[in-house]
């Protein structure tokens, strides 16, 4: 996989070189807990959806590992042209360097989501459906949720009516489906919303969307100073929601060429004071491209 901005039908890669992959990457998945408890200082990066020139940029202008330690909080393929290239990348990271490079599931990494948003298709397209399994059975070892310096809890989607401490997410067992409804559902379907009180019914159709004052009784519970989330297009690539006491990121600029929204990763460091690195939405080579650091 080169860094050309271009792409081909055919993946500069081998069906057994990637099987291997997948078989290495669910091995260190199991062998690491569901609720990961990180240090840091890291990176924490939101949803890439296939945008695989972005990932690269996001590397370029963050840092490759292990020179930087980083957190992905899902949403990996779909939606993008460049899946295969986005999640092999990523899944070889994850093998190269198991303790400094961390990634979470997202709802999107889910057999019953590739297959309407594009990602089963790209497999079948350029691989065949039967690699896609291989995927699959990745994406159900994925860890749910991660906890940084024991203050900041990440997650994809949100928080949960059911969720009443974080040792009932280390009691998920995997490999797992996603399911239609419950915790884990919750932790990668459901959105903050100001015009919620309490919990809400999701206008996507699953899980729920929650208040501030459901932020700040998690946080108060756990001790805990912040959540930090994914799984919604912001404009500026991050965006705060109950008096800074959770933070939306979003990862994959410019999205599906529809969007002229920003990129942001966050940068933690290990005081654990946070910033954020932002990538333009131009659509021009990322050679040309500077991120520009806005604390």
């Amino acid at each position: 996989m080169g860094l050309s901005r271009s792409y081909s039908k055919k993946l500069c890669i081998k069906t057994h070189e990637i099987q291997y992959i997948c078989s290495k990457a669910r091995e260190i998945f199991l062998q690491q807990p569901m609720l990961l408890e990180l240090a840091a200082p890291v990176k924490v990066v939101g949803d890439i959806h296939g945008q695989f020139h972005d990932l690269l940029r996001i590397l370029k202008l963050c840092g490759f590992p292990p020179n930087s330690n980083y957190l992905f909080l899902g949403d990996y393929v779909d939606r993008g042209k460049q899946s295969l290239e986005t999640i092999l990348l990523l899944l070889c990271f994850k093998i190269k360097y198991p303790e400094n490079f961390f990634m979470l599931r997202g709802n999107h990494e889910c057999a019953g989501i590739t297959k309407m948003y594009g990602f089963y298709d790209e497999c079948k397209r350029r691989l065949s459906s039967k690699m896609w399994k291989n995927f699959v059975d990745v994406f159900n070892t994925f860890p749910i949720a991660a906890t940084i310096g024991d203050k900041i809890f990440c997650v994809h989607g949100g928080l949960s009516p059911s969720l009443k401490n974080l040792e009932q997410i280390k009691a998920i067992s995997r490999p797992t489906d996603i399911p239609d409804e419950g915790l884990l559902s919750d932790l990668l379907w459901s959105d903050p919303d100001y015009n919620t009180i309490a919990w809400g019914d999701n206008d996507r159709g699953v899980s729920y969307t929650f208040g501030p004052h459901i932020v700040s009784n998690f946080l108060q519970h756990q001790n805990m100073d912040l959540v930090v989330r994914a799984h919604m297009v912001v404009q500026d690539g991050y965006e705060f929601f109950a008096k800074r006491k959770l933070v939306t990121l979003f990862s994959a600029p410019n999205y599906c060429g529809e969007f002229d929204n920003w990129g942001a990763v966050m940068n933690v460091k290990k005081n654990l004071v946070c910033s954020f690195e932002l990538l333009k939405p131009a659509d021009i080579p990322s050679d040309n491209i500077n991120g520009n650091r806005k604390k």
